[in-house]
């Protein structure tokens, strides 16, 4: 008998080469529309921006979920952008309008990052050990992943400060290649247009329980939590603790990538069944 088993979609920084492929094979129609909504090719561009970087890697994810065999499953997340493929596999947003959505959210996230000039910074250390690096230098713990890395996200010369500071705190830290802020207030400016998008489109009771990155609560009012998904931290690491405590033994990534799976070793624990749909042979549900 399969153990209870949790879906994981990933977010940005999942993107892998083989993406384009993945969705072709899979997802052929989503190919179409990613081409069209994204204002070029963001398979190929995904290192360009997180405006080509959202829209393959939902697409991705939705093609992962697809080559699984779309299982019904009492349990999924999604981290940050995962959120939008989690719900559209959950039967709560249609893929299409999930798609839209993601493409807007790029574009969005993108222009404010552009206008704020921040970044982020990736720690190897708990919320905790960070904590006083983050205060000190004004920025925001914006991902808490796994208990010894999160992410401080705000403005770049106080991101490049604190990565000078974070040696002699006895931390480990390197600033992300990201052109933004994300998860934290400079992400302001995208919120009241995405929240316009979100009420152009229609949203339907969940199949199944999701459990909201923003809150490790299941979600409950979807356009809402969505919207300030680009400012609220991601509390990846309270999700994962979620779904166990909803009954999890087994955590399947549906891909790109296989952050969310070693994520999920890192947070309950080396010998946990954490599986990722982008291997050779993918896991079976």
């Amino acid at each position: 008998m399969t153990p209870p088993t949790a879906l994981l979609f990933p977010g940005q920084g999942s993107q892998t080469d083989t993406m384009r492929e993945t969705v072709e094979r899979h997802r052929p129609e989503l190919l179409e529309l990613a081409l069209e909504v994204s204002g070029g090719d963001p398979f190929a561009r995904a290192g360009e921006g997180t405006h080509f970087a959202q829209p393959a890697i939902y697409c991705a994810s939705l093609a992962g979920f697809t080559r699984l065999g779309e299982p019904q499953v009492e349990l999924m997340a999604g981290h940050s952008l995962g959120e939008f493929a989690a719900l559209a596999a959950a039967g709560v947003l249609s893929p299409e309008d999930g798609l839209r959505l993601v493409a807007e959210r790029g574009r969005l996230m993108q222009d404010a990052g552009v206008r704020s000039r921040g970044g982020m910074l990736a720690v190897r250390g708990s919320a905790e050990q960070a904590a006083p690096l983050a205060e000190r230098h004004g920025l925001t713990l914006a991902n808490d992943n796994s208990p010894d890395q999160v992410v401080l996200s705000g403005a770049r010369e106080a991101i490049d400060a604190a990565a000078g500071n974070a040696k002699s705190e006895g931390l480990r830290a390197v600033a992300l290649p990201v052109a933004g802020a994300f998860h934290s207030p400079l992400m302001a400016p995208a919120v009241a247009a995405l929240e316009a998008a979100l009420a152009e489109v229609e949203f339907h009771p969940s199949r199944t329980t999701v459990i909201c990155a923003g809150s490790a609560r299941p979600f409950e009012d979807p356009r809402r939590e969505l919207a300030q998904g680009v400012l609220a931290p991601v509390r990846w690491r309270e999700t994962l603790l979620a779904l166990r405590e909803r009954g999890a033994e087994r955590y399947v990534e549906t891909g790109p990538g296989k952050v969310l799976s070693g994520l999920a070793r890192k947070t309950l624990g080396r010998d946990v069944e954490a599986l990722s749909a982008d291997t050779p042979e993918p896991a079976h549900v």
